[in-house]
């Protein structure tokens, strides 16, 4: 049987959902040893600093100290600093933006394939010889300081290519590998091959992943419909009023949006 080099790392989230999941994940990548569960940043900054972890999974938005928060913290020490993957169901920025050494960005719902590239890279960095030092400061500065362009959106709209200004897009959503995007006038596909791409391309403070077919602008949001077992529904502000699913990990995002 083959053997893999192990990662011990601590996972880090307030929501007891979007932590299972995760270490559900987890499970089918025998290299990575879980040794320890935060549920917050006093917890996590505890836990690094005692049992000093290769990685370290931190949820980025947690009341009290946050992930960047505990990142800082732990910078700042002086001690030990692993490795660091941040998640976060909102605040999207281009993930390819944070491609330096020894820290990845994953967006929830996080992807079984999206973890298992940040596993393979926090492997081959790990084994990067000493002295290479881990610029996690510089992951923060560039999260602060990203500036996105105004930007527009290709849409095949009625056998023409239209410009749609990110501000009129209502949703996008995908179906069997195509991209459709949704404005108030003109609706159409994308060239865009996942919502990932997308996403990047568009402002984190508008545009939110409700459910993972689903990537919506919080402004043309119309209605919020409780849903079955505490689930809710979107109505959007097209000319369809389409109803577009929140996933059980979306929730908490829901309720801090509109103080539900």
């Amino acid at each position: 049987m083959a053997e893999f080099p192990t990662i011990r790392a601590v996972v880090v989230d307030d929501e007891d959902l979007a932590r299972d999941e995760l270490l559900f994940l987890l499970k089918a990548h025998p290299e990575v040893e879980v040794v320890a569960e935060a549920t917050n940043g006093l917890e996590a900054v505890k836990a690094i600093h005692n049992l000093e972890p290769d990685l370290v999974f931190l949820d980025v938005q947690m009341p009290g100290l946050d992930g960047l928060g505990v990142a800082r913290k732990v910078i700042d020490s002086g001690g030990h600093v692993p490795h660091f993957v941040f998640a976060t169901a909102f605040d999207q920025y281009a993930v390819d933006a944070f491609d330096v050494n020894a820290a990845d960005y994953l967006l929830k719902p996080i992807e079984k394939q999206r973890l298992a590239k940040s596993i393979e890279r926090a492997l081959v960095r790990i084994d990067t010889p000493a002295g290479q030092t881990d610029p996690v400061e510089e992951l923060l500065s560039r999260i602060h300081g990203k500036q996105r362009p105004p930007s527009k959106v290709l849409v095949n709209f009625n056998g023409r290519l239209v410009l749609v200004d990110t501000a009129e897009v209502i949703y996008a959503s995908i179906e069997r590998s195509q991209i459709t995007v949704v404005g108030a006038e003109v609706q159409g596909l994308s060239n865009y091959k996942t919502l990932e791409e997308l996403q990047a391309d568009l402002d984190p403070q508008t545009f939110w992943r409700a459910h993972r077919s689903y990537l919506v602008n919080i402004n043309r949001i119309k209605e919020v419909e409780p849903w079955f077992k505490s689930s809710y529904r979107l109505r959007m502000s097209d000319p369809d009023a389409t109803e577009i699913p929140v996933s059980r990990g979306q929730t908490k995002r829901l309720r801090e949006l509109f103080k539900l």
